[in-house]
C-alpha cells in the first residue's frame, strides 16, 4: 500500500484532471450547457473531499486486543488492505459515473 501522501496526492491529480477536462470542454465545445459542465465539477470536488477523507481511516484495536504481536500485524495488515480496495473500487465506480456524464455532454460527431 502507498503511504496515504502519496494516494492523497493522486486521488487529487486525478480529480484535478477531469476538472481540467471539463474546462477545456466548455471553452471548446460550441453550445456547451455550462450549468451542467460545473454540476460534474462539483461532483467532482465531492468525489475529491470523500476519497481524501477514506484514505483517512484508523485500525481500531491495539496489539494489547489480540494473542501476540504477529496476530495484531496480520489483522492490521489485513484491515488496510481491504479499505485500500474499498477505496479504489470507490473511485472506479465515481469516476466512471463521472466520465459517462461527461461523455453524454459531448456532441455526436456526424
Amino acid at each position: 500500500m502507498a503511504n496515504k501522501r502519496q494516494l492523497k496526492r493522486a486521488i487529487r491529480y486525478a480529480c484535478s484532471e477531469m476538472v481540467g477536462e471539463c474546462f477545456f470542454a466548455e471553452d471548446t465545445i460550441e453550445g456547451a450547457d455550462l450549468d451542467k459542465w460545473d454540476n460534474i465539477i462539483v461532483n467532482i470536488a465531492l468525489l475529491q473531499a470523500e476519497a481524501v477523507n477514506r484514505v483517512s481511516v484508523d485500525f481500531d484495536k491495539k496489539p494489547k486486543d489480540f494473542d501476540s504481536k504477529k496476530a495484531y500485524n496480520v489483522a492490521r495488515r489485513a484491515f488496510f488492505k481491504q479499505a485500500e480496495k474499498d477505496l479504489a473500487k470507490y473511485m472506479r465506480e465515481e469516476t466512471e459515473k463521472i466520465a459517462k456524464e461527461m461523455n453524454a455532454l459531448v456532441p455526436k460527431s456526424k
